[in-house]
């Protein structure tokens, strides 16, 4: 088979979707597959490689280091009417992804798009409450132009349903358990984190940006603090409220962009990972952080809600009840036995977890749509050719 997969945001680029993204064209690569990779061109380069066809960008405001494409509809048609993928998965709804859609619609070519991204919550997160509706009206209209929508958690299926979403499907996640894994602390790092022998390091991991929650956690932390008064908050990432949060906490560990072998050693020497965010779709960190060994406190959905159990991996507090998250930090931060407990229970549960079967998952979806979807330019009619039980919601 031969897909083209489109994407505004791909490594070198840092955040769940751009990993999500990279980790299922190599799964369809591994399986013998050919695949063309469509992206913005990131400001350095002068050209892709042989399978990367780029488009023209520009910066994401607010966003340093990220780029949204142009649209590029014309291109993309000239490019697949030479040689036609067999099927495209379409993973963010930019102008580019837009372009993408129209092309493959016009020359009859099955679709899937990907829901990454809640931009109706980051509408709240950014001071433009009344804009909810207009966002999940307009991601609405993308999705159901596509013959699929792939999502990765039986609740955001149920909820883009309840909203008029057409043809969800499920597509469930996995993590890497070769590189997140407890060998890889580091005694060494914690010492140059200022952790003293039996300390506790507190951990968060991801864009440090307004629509993550982040005071939530700095408050949960200042609570176990008070019990703990040894531990110290270390930050792998970056993004646009990094200098804020130094500026007002000086006494944080700020350690940037990890990647690898370096951020799975960042995951698994911390303690305690505060996970404060409620705009997720799914959350791949807080897999890494179970993965890793690392306790964790996050909001009761995503893969929160999928996969850490309360009380047994962690802690997974109902949706908005700040008491209960910060409670939770507190408990399980100032507990050495309970931490163990929780570590050694949270790896076992997702050691089977596989991203070899995530990518045959995602390659019988693509296949399915092209061996049975009809080649037509209307989305009228469009009918979903997955049959797997299991992934049609």
């Amino acid at each position: 088979m031969r897909y083209a997969i489109v994407t505004e945001t791909y490594p070198p680029e840092i955040n769940g979707v751009a990993l999500t993204v990279q980790g299922l064209e190599q799964g369809l690569r591994a399986r013998g597959h050919q695949v063309d990779l469509v992206r913005p061109r990131q400001a350095h380069e002068r050209a892709g490689a042989e399978h990367e066809l780029l488009v023209r960008s520009l910066p994401l405001p607010r966003y340093p280091g990220l780029r949204v494409g142009l649209p590029a509809t014309g291109r993309l048609v000239q490019t697949w009417t030479a040689q036609a993928p067999d099927a495209v998965y379409v993973a963010t709804e930019g102008p580019l992804g837009w372009s993408a859609l129209r092309a493959a619609r016009r020359l009859g070519i099955p679709v899937a798009t990907g829901f990454h991204t809640r931009f109706d919550e980051y509408m709240r997160d950014y001071g433009a409450p009344f804009l909810v509706g207009t966002a999940l009206r307009w991601m609405r209209r993308f999705h159901n132009d596509a013959d699929a929508t792939l999502v990765p958690t039986r609740e955001l299926a149920e909820f883009l349903r309840a909203q008029g979403f057409e043809d969800v499907v499920r597509l469930p996640r996995a993590v890497d358990t070769a590189l997140f894994d407890p060998s890889r602390r580091s005694e060494a790092l914690r010492r140059a984190w200022g952790i003293p022998e039996g300390g506790v390091a507190a951990i968060y991991v991801g864009r440090i940006a307004p629509e993550k929650n982040l005071d939530l956690a700095v408050r949960a932390f200042r609570a176990l603090q008070r019990q703990r008064p040894e531990a110290r908050f270390v930050w792998v990432g970056d993004g646009p409220a990094r200098a804020r949060l130094q500026r007002e906490q000086p006494d944080f560990v700020f350690c940037g962009v990890q990647r690898g072998a370096d951020l799975a050693g960042h995951f698994a020497s911390g303690d305690l990972f505060l996970f404060p965010s409620r705009s997720e779709t799914f959350g791949n960190v807080t897999l890494e952080a179970m993965a890793s060994g690392v306790p964790t406190v996050a909001f009761d959905y995503g893969a929160a809600h999928e996969h850490l159990r309360d009380g047994e991996h962690g802690a997974a507090i109902a949706d908005g009840d700040e008491d209960g998250f910060i409670a939770a930090a507190v408990r399980i931060g100032s507990d050495d036995a309970m931490r163990a407990a929780m570590a050694s229970a949270g790896r076992a549960a997702i050691a089977g977890l596989r991203p070899e079967q995530v990518a045959a998952d995602f390659d019988a979806l693509l296949g399915a749509l092209a061996d049975t979807a009809p080649r037509r330019p209307p989305r009228h009619g469009k009918t979903l050719a997955v049959q797997d039980e299991r992934e049609v919601v």
